[in-house]
């Protein structure tokens, strides 16, 4: 190779041009200071009310949906736990990392979604990020919803897959696109997918399954569902959005849920066939060569969902109190100065700035100013955080808030009355 370089250059080109390269930075240039949550530091538990720089604010800011954080029998289980087993595990599943408590919580998983069997994963993040490198190949097409969470992307962007991206939410799309010209030639000896959100995490709206899963069946589509969000909140019993629409789980071929949202733990899982599922124990990334999770947090994921379970009053108390909080901004004056994504139902909102006329930059210094003002009066609310410069499509930017069975008609008045104020001093 260096003599090939000879014959182009010679050695005073070589070195002057050496002189004159500058290795890209390893990180970008964005200063600390303008990242979204530099300035809140959190002292103490992160429940319904919580402490950020000294102040106690309402919480609108977390997955605490159940007020788990603050439940004593889970906090027990916890304790009893460490005691048990310590505090981590320091290996892989497949390397002395399995515990009882891991398959006890896989089972209980599995029972809980009906499901032939459950894999648990240390992280979130990468659980559906390893669940679609495991199955998903360079040779195969997906059709994915443009508005995907940044882990699904990821999972796409490693598998090298054919990606196709229909507008959000739209069945329609999906299926014209499916059908245009050349995509069935394009599909021939080829497997293709489709993956979808429960409750998309950058929009808060609840995903249109039933003419999805028709169109699935319609042209032999395999679909994965990401559930991080609508695990232990859709559904009589929390089961999901499949429960939620009262679709068969056999017209699914994988779950892929988190233990980070509704039952307040850390992890994830994936549930399905045991064909499916046992693939997974060795060729998931995420579950061969990470550290498995610790106990501690196991038995906490055991002890939350045995509370969903016992207490199925809860998921209609949360989608009583995020209907509340939704039709409360909605028919306040917040609306003349935000449009307010997400369903009604899902406890997941947006609040983006109805000034469409401003640039990306200039969204985020308003909003951060915003939440800025509403945690200095003691409500804690926080903008919605992305990687712009690798986001498939970038977000707009938005204030995300977060419901809970806690949350009271007077708070949800105080919030928007802090919105309100914050507005006003944003805009001076």
């Amino acid at each position: 190779m260096y003599s090939q370089i000879n014959t182009l250059f010679s050695q005073p080109d070589i070195e002057q041009k050496i002189k004159l390269w500058t290795p890209k930075p390893l990180v970008n240039t964005t200063s600390p200071s303008a990242l979204p949550m530099e300035n809140y530091i959190i002292d103490g538990k992160t429940e319904h009310c919580i402490t950020i720089n000294g102040r106690s604010c309402i919480n609108f800011a977390t997955h605490n949906y159940f007020n788990f954080i603050s439940n004593k029998c889970i906090e027990n289980n916890v304790v009893d736990a460490v005691n048990k087993y310590g505090i981590g595990s320091c290996g892989p599943r497949a390397f002395y990392g399995t515990f009882d408590i891991h398959i006890e919580l896989e089972e209980k998983i599995a029972k809980f979604m009906e499901m032939e069997e459950a894999v648990i994963y240390s992280y979130g993040f990468s659980t559906v990020t390893s669940a679609i490198q495991a199955y998903i190949k360079s040779r195969d097409i997906v059709y994915v919803d443009e508005e995907v969470n940044f882990a699904i992307q990821k999972g796409l962007q490693s598998s090298k897959a054919e990606l196709v991206y229909f507008k959000h939410n739209c069945p329609e799309d999906l299926e014209r696109l499916i059908l245009e010209k050349n995509a069935t030639k394009r599909r021939k000896n080829r497997r293709a997918f489709l993956i979808v959100e429960g409750i998309y995490m950058n929009t808060g709206n609840i995903c249109n399954l039933p003419k999805m899963i028709d169109i699935r069946i319609k042209h032999k589509i395999r679909i994965f569902i990401d559930e991080t969000i609508s695990f232990g909140i859709l559904g009589e019993k929390g089961r999901g959005i499949t429960e939620h629409f009262n679709i068969p789980k056999d017209e699914v071929d994988l779950i892929i849920g988190s233990l980070e949202t509704a039952l307040s733990s850390v992890g994830g899982f994936c549930v399905g066939s045991t064909f499916v599922v046992e693939h997974q124990r060795l060729s998931g990334l995420g579950y061969c060569f990470s550290a498995s999770l610790p106990p501690l947090l196991s038995a906490a994921a055991i002890k939350a969902l045995d509370e969903i379970e016992k207490h199925p009053e809860m998921l209609a108390k949360l989608r009583e109190r995020s209907t509340s909080l939704h039709k409360s901004l909605r028919n306040s004056q917040l609306i003349k100065h935000f449009t307010l994504g997400s369903d009604e139902s899902s406890p997941l909102k947006h609040l983006y700035l109805i000034d469409n006329s401003l640039l990306h930059s200039e969204q985020q210094k308003i909003l951060k100013k915003i939440v800025d003002y509403c945690i200095s009066k003691g409500v804690a609310i926080t903008t919605a955080a992305y990687l712009n410069d690798r986001e498939y499509k970038i977000p707009t930017p938005s204030i995300r808030l977060l419901s809970s069975i806690k949350i009271t008609d007077e708070e949800i008045d105080s919030l928007i009355d802090t919105l309100l104020q914050a507005v006003t001093v944003s805009n001076t």
